[in-house]
Protein backbone atom coordinates (compact mmCIF):
# COMPACT_ATOMS: atom_id res chain seq x y z
CA UNK A 1 0.00 0.00 0.00
CA UNK A 2 1.17 3.51 -0.72
CA UNK A 3 1.58 5.13 2.68
CA UNK A 4 -0.01 8.50 3.22
CA UNK A 5 2.32 11.39 3.79
CA UNK A 6 0.29 13.10 6.50
CA UNK A 7 1.05 12.13 10.10
CA UNK A 8 -2.58 12.31 11.18
CA UNK A 9 -3.29 9.11 9.26
CA UNK A 10 -0.51 7.00 10.75
CA UNK A 11 -2.42 5.83 13.82
CA UNK A 12 -5.29 4.60 11.70
CA UNK A 13 -3.02 2.85 9.25
CA UNK A 14 -0.52 1.28 11.65
CA UNK A 15 -2.57 -1.80 12.65
CA UNK A 16 -3.60 -2.64 9.11
CA UNK A 17 -2.18 -5.78 7.60
CA UNK A 18 -2.42 -5.95 3.83
CA UNK A 19 -4.00 -9.11 2.55
CA UNK A 20 -2.47 -10.77 -0.49
CA UNK A 21 -3.87 -9.42 -3.72
CA UNK A 22 -6.45 -11.80 -5.10
CA UNK A 23 -6.09 -10.93 -8.77
CA UNK A 24 -8.20 -13.16 -10.97
CA UNK A 25 -8.94 -13.02 -14.65
CA UNK A 26 -11.04 -9.85 -14.64
CA UNK A 27 -14.19 -10.32 -16.69
CA UNK A 28 -17.55 -8.57 -16.79
CA UNK A 29 -20.47 -9.91 -18.80
CA UNK A 30 -23.86 -8.44 -19.70
CA UNK A 31 -25.66 -10.45 -17.00
CA UNK A 32 -23.57 -8.83 -14.25
CA UNK A 33 -24.22 -5.38 -15.70
CA UNK A 34 -27.96 -6.10 -15.70
CA UNK A 35 -28.02 -7.41 -12.12
CA UNK A 36 -24.82 -6.65 -10.20
CA UNK A 37 -24.04 -9.01 -7.29
CA UNK A 38 -23.06 -7.75 -3.84
CA UNK A 39 -19.35 -8.18 -4.56
CA UNK A 40 -19.30 -5.79 -7.52
CA UNK A 41 -19.95 -2.20 -8.57
CA UNK A 42 -19.64 -2.67 -12.34
CA UNK A 43 -20.80 0.73 -13.65
CA UNK A 44 -20.61 4.39 -12.79
CA UNK A 45 -23.95 4.33 -10.92
CA UNK A 46 -23.55 0.78 -9.61
CA UNK A 47 -26.35 -0.50 -11.81
CA UNK A 48 -28.20 0.80 -14.86
CA UNK A 49 -30.93 2.56 -12.86
CA UNK A 50 -28.81 5.43 -11.53
CA UNK A 51 -30.39 5.04 -8.07
CA UNK A 52 -27.01 4.61 -6.32
CA UNK A 53 -28.72 2.41 -3.78
CA UNK A 54 -27.35 -0.82 -2.33
CA UNK A 55 -29.14 -3.84 -0.86
CA UNK A 56 -26.27 -4.40 1.61
CA UNK A 57 -27.23 -4.33 5.29
CA UNK A 58 -24.17 -5.29 7.35
CA UNK A 59 -23.50 -1.64 8.26
CA UNK A 60 -26.61 -0.42 10.08
CA UNK A 61 -27.84 2.66 11.93
CA UNK A 62 -27.09 0.76 15.15
CA UNK A 63 -23.45 -0.17 14.41
CA UNK A 64 -22.30 2.54 12.01
CA UNK A 65 -20.77 4.36 14.99
CA UNK A 66 -18.08 1.66 14.92
CA UNK A 67 -17.13 2.24 11.28
CA UNK A 68 -13.36 2.52 10.90
CA UNK A 69 -10.73 2.95 8.24
CA UNK A 70 -9.95 -0.33 6.47
CA UNK A 71 -7.34 1.15 4.14
CA UNK A 72 -6.42 4.32 2.24
CA UNK A 73 -4.69 4.77 -1.10
CA UNK A 74 -2.71 7.90 -1.98
CA UNK A 75 -2.53 8.76 -5.68
CA UNK A 76 0.31 11.30 -5.30
CA UNK A 77 -1.58 13.52 -7.75
CA UNK A 78 -2.58 17.16 -7.42
CA UNK A 79 -5.87 16.48 -9.23
CA UNK A 80 -8.83 15.57 -7.02
CA UNK A 81 -10.53 12.21 -7.42
CA UNK A 82 -13.92 12.86 -9.02
CA UNK A 83 -14.40 9.37 -10.38
CA UNK A 84 -16.75 6.69 -9.15
CA UNK A 85 -14.68 3.51 -8.76
CA UNK A 86 -15.64 0.30 -10.54
CA UNK A 87 -15.36 -3.00 -8.69
CA UNK A 88 -15.04 -6.25 -10.66
CA UNK A 89 -13.56 -9.53 -9.37
CA UNK A 90 -12.11 -7.91 -6.25
CA UNK A 91 -10.32 -5.09 -8.07
CA UNK A 92 -11.25 -1.40 -7.88
CA UNK A 93 -10.58 0.80 -10.92
CA UNK A 94 -10.60 4.57 -10.51
CA UNK A 95 -9.20 7.62 -12.29
CA UNK A 96 -8.04 11.19 -12.39
CA UNK A 97 -7.28 12.87 -15.74
CA UNK A 98 -4.61 10.91 -17.67
CA UNK A 99 -4.42 8.16 -15.01
CA UNK A 100 -6.07 4.85 -14.08
CA UNK A 101 -5.34 2.76 -10.99
CA UNK A 102 -6.25 -0.86 -10.34
CA UNK A 103 -6.29 -1.48 -6.59
CA UNK A 104 -7.03 -4.58 -4.52
CA UNK A 105 -10.44 -3.87 -2.98
CA UNK A 106 -9.63 -5.80 0.21
CA UNK A 107 -6.25 -4.25 1.07
CA UNK A 108 -5.76 -1.10 -1.00
CA UNK A 109 -2.61 -2.51 -2.60
CA UNK A 110 -1.87 -1.22 -6.09
CA UNK A 111 -2.16 -3.85 -8.81
CA UNK A 112 -1.22 -1.58 -11.72
CA UNK A 113 -1.17 2.09 -12.72
CA UNK A 114 -1.72 3.44 -16.24
CA UNK A 115 -0.43 6.94 -17.03
CA UNK A 116 -1.16 8.65 -20.33
CA UNK A 117 -0.04 12.32 -20.09
CA UNK A 118 -1.88 14.71 -22.40
CA UNK A 119 -1.26 18.40 -22.92
CA UNK A 120 -4.40 19.31 -24.87
CA UNK A 121 -7.97 19.44 -23.63
CA UNK A 122 -9.36 20.69 -20.32
CA UNK A 123 -8.10 18.74 -17.31
CA UNK A 124 -11.11 19.67 -15.18
CA UNK A 125 -11.74 16.23 -13.71
CA UNK A 126 -12.47 12.63 -14.65
CA UNK A 127 -15.52 10.46 -13.86
CA UNK A 128 -14.08 6.96 -14.25
CA UNK A 129 -13.89 3.98 -16.58
CA UNK A 130 -16.36 1.48 -18.00
CA UNK A 131 -15.76 -2.25 -18.39
CA UNK A 132 -16.95 -5.03 -20.69
CA UNK A 133 -15.62 -8.58 -20.67
CA UNK A 134 -11.91 -8.24 -19.85
CA UNK A 135 -11.50 -4.67 -21.13
CA UNK A 136 -11.64 -1.18 -19.67
CA UNK A 137 -12.75 1.93 -21.57
CA UNK A 138 -11.20 5.28 -20.67
CA UNK A 139 -11.63 8.75 -22.21
CA UNK A 140 -8.88 11.36 -22.22
CA UNK A 141 -8.92 15.16 -22.01
CA UNK A 142 -7.77 15.31 -25.65
CA UNK A 143 -10.82 13.32 -26.83
CA UNK A 144 -9.55 9.78 -27.22
CA UNK A 145 -11.23 6.56 -26.10
CA UNK A 146 -8.69 3.95 -25.02
CA UNK A 147 -9.39 0.26 -24.49
CA UNK A 148 -7.11 -1.46 -21.98
CA UNK A 149 -6.64 -4.96 -20.63
CA UNK A 150 -8.22 -4.94 -17.16
CA UNK A 151 -5.67 -7.46 -15.89
CA UNK A 152 -2.52 -5.40 -16.50
CA UNK A 153 -3.48 -2.01 -18.03
CA UNK A 154 -1.93 -2.65 -21.44
CA UNK A 155 -3.53 -0.78 -24.34
CA UNK A 156 -5.53 -2.70 -26.94
CA UNK A 157 -6.68 0.21 -29.12
CA UNK A 158 -6.96 4.01 -29.07
CA UNK A 159 -9.49 5.98 -31.17
CA UNK A 160 -10.38 9.65 -31.49
CA UNK A 161 -13.97 10.48 -30.50
CA UNK A 162 -13.89 14.29 -30.90
CA UNK A 163 -11.58 17.02 -32.23
CA UNK A 164 -9.68 18.72 -29.41
CA UNK A 165 -8.53 21.43 -31.82
CA UNK A 166 -12.14 22.59 -32.21
CA UNK A 167 -12.52 22.96 -28.44
CA UNK A 168 -13.92 19.60 -27.32
CA UNK A 169 -12.68 17.65 -24.30
CA UNK A 170 -13.91 14.47 -22.58
CA UNK A 171 -14.24 13.50 -18.92
CA UNK A 172 -17.12 11.05 -18.51
CA UNK A 173 -17.25 7.39 -17.57
CA UNK A 174 -18.60 5.60 -20.66
CA UNK A 175 -21.78 3.53 -20.47
CA UNK A 176 -21.68 -0.05 -21.77
CA UNK A 177 -24.99 -1.40 -23.09
CA UNK A 178 -24.90 -4.70 -24.97
CA UNK A 179 -22.14 -4.46 -27.55
CA UNK A 180 -22.03 -0.64 -27.41
CA UNK A 181 -19.65 1.64 -25.53
CA UNK A 182 -21.50 4.95 -25.35
CA UNK A 183 -19.53 8.16 -24.88
CA UNK A 184 -20.35 11.85 -24.68
CA UNK A 185 -18.41 15.09 -25.07
CA UNK A 186 -17.74 18.45 -23.40
CA UNK A 187 -16.98 21.86 -24.87
CA UNK A 188 -18.63 25.01 -23.46
CA UNK A 189 -16.10 27.61 -24.56
CA UNK A 190 -16.89 27.42 -28.27
CA UNK A 191 -20.05 27.18 -30.36
CA UNK A 192 -19.94 23.43 -30.86
CA UNK A 193 -22.58 20.74 -31.33
CA UNK A 194 -22.97 18.15 -28.59
CA UNK A 195 -23.43 14.47 -29.38
CA UNK A 196 -23.48 10.89 -28.15
CA UNK A 197 -21.49 8.24 -29.99
CA UNK A 198 -21.62 4.45 -29.77
CA UNK A 199 -18.34 2.59 -30.23
CA UNK A 200 -17.78 -1.10 -30.97
CA UNK A 201 -16.15 -2.52 -27.80
CA UNK A 202 -13.97 -4.95 -29.76
CA UNK A 203 -12.65 -2.73 -32.57
CA UNK A 204 -13.20 0.90 -31.55
CA UNK A 205 -15.22 1.53 -34.72
CA UNK A 206 -18.07 4.05 -34.63
CA UNK A 207 -21.52 2.44 -34.65
CA UNK A 208 -23.77 5.51 -34.59
CA UNK A 209 -23.86 9.16 -33.53
CA UNK A 210 -26.78 11.19 -32.22
CA UNK A 211 -26.41 14.98 -32.38
CA UNK A 212 -28.11 17.07 -29.70
CA UNK A 213 -27.83 20.24 -31.82
CA UNK A 214 -27.06 21.06 -35.46
CA UNK A 215 -23.55 21.99 -36.57
CA UNK A 216 -22.37 25.54 -35.92
CA UNK A 217 -23.66 27.94 -38.56
CA UNK A 218 -26.98 26.22 -39.17
CA UNK A 219 -29.65 28.93 -39.60
CA UNK A 220 -32.07 29.71 -36.76
CA UNK A 221 -30.53 27.15 -34.44
CA UNK A 222 -28.34 26.80 -31.39
CA UNK A 223 -25.17 24.89 -30.64
CA UNK A 224 -24.23 23.21 -27.37
CA UNK A 225 -26.04 20.37 -25.63
CA UNK A 226 -22.91 18.62 -24.38
CA UNK A 227 -23.24 15.11 -22.95
CA UNK A 228 -20.60 15.02 -20.23
CA UNK A 229 -22.22 12.86 -17.54
CA UNK A 230 -23.03 9.15 -17.69
CA UNK A 231 -26.60 8.19 -18.56
CA UNK A 232 -28.82 5.31 -17.44
CA UNK A 233 -30.53 2.39 -19.19
CA UNK A 234 -33.84 0.52 -19.07
CA UNK A 235 -33.36 -2.98 -20.56
CA UNK A 236 -37.11 -3.64 -20.67
CA UNK A 237 -37.68 -0.64 -22.95
CA UNK A 238 -34.20 -0.86 -24.52
CA UNK A 239 -33.71 2.87 -24.07
CA UNK A 240 -30.81 4.85 -22.67
CA UNK A 241 -31.55 8.12 -20.88
CA UNK A 242 -29.13 11.02 -21.05
CA UNK A 243 -29.05 14.60 -19.88
CA UNK A 244 -27.71 17.29 -22.20
CA UNK A 245 -25.88 20.50 -21.43
CA UNK A 246 -26.52 24.19 -21.96
CA UNK A 247 -26.81 25.95 -25.34
CA UNK A 248 -24.10 28.21 -26.72
CA UNK A 249 -23.42 31.06 -26.67
CA UNK A 250 -23.96 30.38 -22.98
CA UNK A 251 -25.24 33.62 -21.42
CA UNK A 252 -26.42 35.44 -24.57
CA UNK A 253 -29.64 33.95 -25.94
CA UNK A 254 -30.42 36.64 -28.51
CA UNK A 255 -28.88 34.71 -31.40
CA UNK A 256 -30.78 31.49 -30.57
CA UNK A 257 -34.47 32.36 -29.97
CA UNK A 258 -36.94 29.70 -28.93
CA UNK A 259 -36.57 26.47 -26.97
CA UNK A 260 -33.07 25.49 -28.22
CA UNK A 261 -33.71 21.74 -28.54
CA UNK A 262 -32.08 19.43 -27.54
CA UNK A 263 -30.03 21.44 -25.06
CA UNK A 264 -30.78 21.29 -21.31
CA UNK A 265 -32.94 18.26 -22.02
CA UNK A 266 -33.43 14.64 -21.03
CA UNK A 267 -33.43 12.38 -24.08
CA UNK A 268 -34.38 8.72 -24.56
CA UNK A 269 -32.39 6.94 -27.28
CA UNK A 270 -32.35 3.43 -28.70
CA UNK A 271 -28.84 2.11 -27.93
CA UNK A 272 -28.79 -0.16 -30.99
CA UNK A 273 -29.68 2.51 -33.57
CA UNK A 274 -29.03 5.90 -31.98
CA UNK A 275 -32.58 6.98 -32.83
CA UNK A 276 -34.34 9.44 -30.53
CA UNK A 277 -37.47 8.02 -28.87
CA UNK A 278 -38.42 11.22 -27.04
CA UNK A 279 -36.93 14.35 -25.50
CA UNK A 280 -38.04 16.61 -22.65
CA UNK A 281 -36.78 20.17 -22.25
CA UNK A 282 -35.69 20.85 -18.66
CA UNK A 283 -34.63 24.49 -19.23
CA UNK A 284 -36.11 25.89 -22.44
CA UNK A 285 -33.88 28.68 -23.73
CA UNK A 286 -31.32 28.49 -20.92
CA UNK A 287 -29.19 31.61 -20.37
CA UNK A 288 -27.60 30.64 -17.01
CA UNK A 289 -25.36 27.62 -17.80
CA UNK A 290 -27.70 25.15 -16.14
CA UNK A 291 -26.85 21.85 -17.82
CA UNK A 292 -29.46 19.11 -17.45
CA UNK A 293 -26.80 16.39 -17.36
CA UNK A 294 -27.63 15.34 -13.78
CA UNK A 295 -28.37 11.63 -13.30
CA UNK A 296 -31.68 10.47 -14.86
CA UNK A 297 -32.75 8.11 -12.05
CA UNK A 298 -35.03 5.22 -13.08
CA UNK A 299 -37.68 4.03 -10.61
CA UNK A 300 -40.59 1.62 -11.03
CA UNK A 301 -43.46 2.18 -8.62
CA UNK A 302 -46.77 3.79 -7.85
CA UNK A 303 -47.33 7.43 -8.67
CA UNK A 304 -50.60 8.93 -7.44
CA UNK A 305 -52.16 5.48 -7.31
CA UNK A 306 -51.04 4.28 -10.74
CA UNK A 307 -48.05 2.01 -11.54
CA UNK A 308 -45.45 3.91 -13.53
CA UNK A 309 -42.03 3.46 -15.04
CA UNK A 310 -40.58 6.77 -13.88
CA UNK A 311 -37.52 8.89 -14.50
CA UNK A 312 -36.52 11.40 -11.83
CA UNK A 313 -34.01 14.21 -12.01
CA UNK A 314 -32.94 16.88 -9.54
CA UNK A 315 -31.76 19.36 -12.12
CA UNK A 316 -29.20 22.11 -11.96
CA UNK A 317 -31.88 24.75 -12.69
CA UNK A 318 -33.46 24.17 -9.25
CA UNK A 319 -36.40 21.99 -10.29
CA UNK A 320 -37.19 18.37 -9.48
CA UNK A 321 -38.77 16.44 -12.34
CA UNK A 322 -40.67 13.16 -12.48
CA UNK A 323 -41.37 11.84 -16.00
CA UNK A 324 -43.00 8.74 -17.41
CA UNK A 325 -39.92 7.25 -19.04
CA UNK A 326 -41.92 5.27 -21.59
CA UNK A 327 -42.93 8.44 -23.42
CA UNK A 328 -41.47 11.52 -21.69
CA UNK A 329 -44.79 12.66 -20.20
CA UNK A 330 -44.40 15.04 -17.26
CA UNK A 331 -45.76 13.79 -13.94
CA UNK A 332 -44.30 16.40 -11.58
CA UNK A 333 -42.24 19.59 -11.83
CA UNK A 334 -41.49 21.45 -8.57
CA UNK A 335 -38.60 23.57 -7.22
CA UNK A 336 -36.48 21.99 -4.48
CA UNK A 337 -34.79 25.22 -3.43
CA UNK A 338 -34.90 28.97 -4.11
CA UNK A 339 -35.51 29.77 -7.78
CA UNK A 340 -36.53 33.15 -9.26
CA UNK A 341 -36.01 32.79 -13.02
CA UNK A 342 -39.39 31.47 -14.21
CA UNK A 343 -42.90 32.70 -14.83
CA UNK A 344 -44.31 29.35 -13.79
CA UNK A 345 -44.72 25.86 -15.27
CA UNK A 346 -46.51 25.16 -18.56
CA UNK A 347 -49.09 22.40 -19.12
CA UNK A 348 -46.37 20.01 -20.31
CA UNK A 349 -44.30 20.45 -17.14
CA UNK A 350 -41.61 22.74 -18.59
CA UNK A 351 -40.45 25.79 -16.63
CA UNK A 352 -41.32 29.03 -18.44
CA UNK A 353 -38.24 31.30 -18.57
CA UNK A 354 -38.77 34.89 -17.46
CA UNK A 355 -37.15 37.23 -20.04
CA UNK A 356 -36.57 39.78 -17.27
CA UNK A 357 -34.16 37.33 -15.62
CA UNK A 358 -31.84 36.95 -18.60
CA UNK A 359 -28.34 38.36 -18.06
CA UNK A 360 -28.18 42.11 -18.70
CA UNK A 361 -25.41 44.76 -18.84
CA UNK A 362 -26.52 46.17 -15.46
CA UNK A 363 -26.76 42.70 -13.87
CA UNK A 364 -29.56 40.42 -12.73
CA UNK A 365 -29.90 38.75 -9.32
CA UNK A 366 -30.59 35.08 -9.97
CA UNK A 367 -31.23 31.95 -7.90
CA UNK A 368 -29.66 29.46 -8.12
CA UNK A 369 -26.12 30.48 -9.06
CA UNK A 370 -24.16 29.28 -12.11
CA UNK A 371 -23.13 26.08 -10.31
CA UNK A 372 -26.82 25.29 -9.96
CA UNK A 373 -29.01 23.78 -7.28
CA UNK A 374 -27.01 20.62 -7.84
CA UNK A 375 -24.43 19.51 -10.35
CA UNK A 376 -22.37 16.43 -11.21
CA UNK A 377 -22.66 14.89 -7.73
CA UNK A 378 -24.90 11.84 -7.80
CA UNK A 379 -28.23 11.66 -5.96
CA UNK A 380 -29.70 8.46 -4.55
CA UNK A 381 -33.19 6.99 -4.44
CA UNK A 382 -34.16 4.91 -1.41
CA UNK A 383 -37.03 2.56 -2.34
CA UNK A 384 -38.06 1.79 1.25
CA UNK A 385 -38.81 5.41 2.15
CA UNK A 386 -39.58 6.72 -1.34
CA UNK A 387 -37.05 9.49 -0.78
CA UNK A 388 -34.95 11.02 -3.54
CA UNK A 389 -31.88 12.35 -1.71
CA UNK A 390 -29.63 14.98 -3.28
CA UNK A 391 -26.73 17.21 -2.28
CA UNK A 392 -28.38 20.56 -3.04
CA UNK A 393 -26.87 24.04 -3.18
CA UNK A 394 -29.25 26.92 -2.43
CA UNK A 395 -27.44 29.94 -3.84
CA UNK A 396 -27.61 33.39 -5.44
CA UNK A 397 -25.56 35.05 -8.16
CA UNK A 398 -25.43 38.17 -10.34
CA UNK A 399 -25.42 37.54 -14.10
CA UNK A 400 -24.18 40.05 -16.65
CA UNK A 401 -24.51 40.24 -20.41
CA UNK A 402 -21.51 41.75 -22.15
CA UNK A 403 -22.38 42.83 -25.70
CA UNK A 404 -18.67 43.22 -26.45
CA UNK A 405 -18.32 39.45 -26.03
CA UNK A 406 -20.60 38.88 -29.01
CA UNK A 407 -22.35 35.61 -29.76
CA UNK A 408 -19.58 33.14 -29.10
CA UNK A 409 -18.65 30.88 -26.22
CA UNK A 410 -19.47 32.22 -22.77
CA UNK A 411 -20.66 35.67 -23.93
CA UNK A 412 -21.13 37.21 -20.49
CA UNK A 413 -20.17 36.84 -16.85
CA UNK A 414 -21.58 35.70 -13.52
CA UNK A 415 -20.51 36.38 -9.94
CA UNK A 416 -21.55 34.10 -7.09
CA UNK A 417 -22.83 35.90 -3.98
CA UNK A 418 -23.73 33.19 -1.49
CA UNK A 419 -24.46 29.49 -1.30
CA UNK A 420 -24.48 26.56 1.06
CA UNK A 421 -24.74 22.80 0.86
CA UNK A 422 -27.88 21.04 2.06
CA UNK A 423 -28.70 17.34 1.79
CA UNK A 424 -32.39 17.28 0.86
CA UNK A 425 -34.75 14.32 0.98
CA UNK A 426 -37.51 14.81 -1.59
CA UNK A 427 -40.81 12.92 -1.52
CA UNK A 428 -41.14 11.96 -5.19
CA UNK A 429 -44.94 11.80 -4.97
CA UNK A 430 -45.28 15.48 -4.07
CA UNK A 431 -41.86 17.10 -4.41
CA UNK A 432 -42.03 18.21 -0.78
CA UNK A 433 -38.82 18.21 1.28
CA UNK A 434 -39.22 15.59 4.01
CA UNK A 435 -35.97 16.55 5.75
CA UNK A 436 -32.86 18.60 5.12
CA UNK A 437 -29.36 18.49 6.59
CA UNK A 438 -26.95 21.43 6.26
CA UNK A 439 -23.45 20.46 5.16
CA UNK A 440 -21.78 23.85 5.22
CA UNK A 441 -21.37 27.20 3.54
CA UNK A 442 -20.08 26.95 0.00
CA UNK A 443 -21.33 23.38 -0.23
CA UNK A 444 -19.73 20.07 -0.96
CA UNK A 445 -18.94 18.10 -4.10
CA UNK A 446 -20.09 14.86 -2.50
CA UNK A 447 -22.70 12.61 -4.02
CA UNK A 448 -25.09 10.40 -2.07
CA UNK A 449 -25.35 6.64 -1.47
CA UNK A 450 -28.21 4.88 0.35
CA UNK A 451 -28.44 1.30 1.62
CA UNK A 452 -31.25 -1.08 2.54
CA UNK A 453 -30.26 -0.87 6.20
CA UNK A 454 -31.48 2.74 6.34
CA UNK A 455 -28.20 4.63 5.92
CA UNK A 456 -27.30 7.58 3.72
CA UNK A 457 -23.61 8.25 3.06
CA UNK A 458 -22.30 11.61 1.79
CA UNK A 459 -19.83 14.37 2.70
CA UNK A 460 -19.83 17.96 3.98
CA UNK A 461 -18.03 21.18 3.13
CA UNK A 462 -15.39 20.62 5.81
CA UNK A 463 -13.87 17.35 4.64
CA UNK A 464 -16.04 15.01 6.73
CA UNK A 465 -17.56 11.77 5.49
CA UNK A 466 -21.08 11.47 6.91
CA UNK A 467 -23.48 8.64 7.68
CA UNK A 468 -27.06 9.90 8.11
CA UNK A 469 -30.23 8.07 9.03
CA UNK A 470 -32.22 7.87 5.81
CA UNK A 471 -35.59 8.29 7.49
CA UNK A 472 -34.83 11.62 9.16
CA UNK A 473 -31.36 12.95 8.15
CA UNK A 474 -29.87 12.62 11.63
CA UNK A 475 -26.05 12.33 11.80
CA UNK A 476 -25.01 8.90 13.05
CA UNK A 477 -21.27 8.94 12.25
CA UNK A 478 -18.64 11.16 10.71
CA UNK A 479 -14.91 11.04 10.00
CA UNK A 480 -12.54 13.80 8.95
CA UNK A 481 -10.44 13.24 5.84
CA UNK A 482 -8.57 16.52 5.42
CA UNK A 483 -10.17 17.57 2.13
CA UNK A 484 -13.66 17.87 0.68
CA UNK A 485 -15.20 15.01 -1.25
CA UNK A 486 -15.72 15.54 -4.99
CA UNK A 487 -17.05 12.09 -5.81
CA UNK A 488 -19.96 9.81 -4.94
CA UNK A 489 -19.66 6.94 -2.43
CA UNK A 490 -19.94 3.28 -3.41
CA UNK A 491 -20.30 0.10 -1.36
CA UNK A 492 -19.60 -3.60 -1.82
CA UNK A 493 -19.17 -6.82 0.16
CA UNK A 494 -16.16 -9.15 -0.07
CA UNK A 495 -15.52 -12.23 2.11
CA UNK A 496 -18.53 -11.35 4.23
CA UNK A 497 -17.31 -7.82 5.00
CA UNK A 498 -19.08 -4.69 3.73
CA UNK A 499 -16.90 -1.77 2.60
CA UNK A 500 -17.93 1.80 1.87
CA UNK A 501 -15.53 3.73 -0.37
CA UNK A 502 -15.13 7.50 -0.57
CA UNK A 503 -12.46 9.89 -1.79
CA UNK A 504 -11.12 13.23 -0.63
CA UNK A 505 -8.48 15.20 -2.52
CA UNK A 506 -6.19 12.61 -4.10
CA UNK A 507 -6.88 9.86 -1.55
CA UNK A 508 -9.25 6.90 -1.83
CA UNK A 509 -10.65 5.66 1.51
CA UNK A 510 -12.27 2.32 2.33
CA UNK A 511 -14.37 2.15 5.50
CA UNK A 512 -15.67 -0.98 7.25
CA UNK A 513 -16.68 -2.36 10.63
CA UNK A 514 -13.78 -3.79 12.68
CA UNK A 515 -12.81 -7.28 11.59
CA UNK A 516 -13.94 -10.03 13.93
CA UNK A 517 -16.66 -7.90 15.50
CA UNK A 518 -20.17 -9.30 15.81
CA UNK A 519 -21.81 -6.67 13.65
CA UNK A 520 -25.30 -7.59 14.74
CA UNK A 521 -24.58 -6.84 18.39
CA UNK A 522 -23.48 -3.23 17.98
Amino acid sequence: MKLLKHAWFLTALAPLVALPSLVTAQNLDSAELLKPPADSWPGYHGDYSGRRHSSLTQITPQNVKNLTLAWAFQTDQTMEIKSSPLLVDGILYFTVPDNIWAVDARSGNEVWHFSHPTKQGLHIGHRGVAMYKGWLYFVTPDDHLISLNAKDGTVRWDVEIADVKKGYWTTLAPLVVGNHVIVGVSGDFDNLAGYLRAIDPETGAEQWQWNSTPPAGAPNSTTGGMTWMTGTYDPSLNLIYWGTGNPTPVLNGSSRPGDNLYTCSIVAINPDTGKLAWGFSISPHDTHDWDAVETPVLVDGMFHGKPRKMLMQSSRNGYFFVLDRTNGESLLTVPYGPTNWTLGIDKQGHPIPNPAKEPAPDGRLIAPDEGGMTNYRSPSFDPKTGLFIVDAHPSWSIYFAKPADGNYGWAGADYGLWGKGVIKAIDYQTGKIRWSHDVGEGGSGAGVLTTDSGLTFTGDAYGNVLALETSNGKTLWHAGTGASMQSSPITYELDGRQYMVTSSGGVLFAWALPQGADESSH
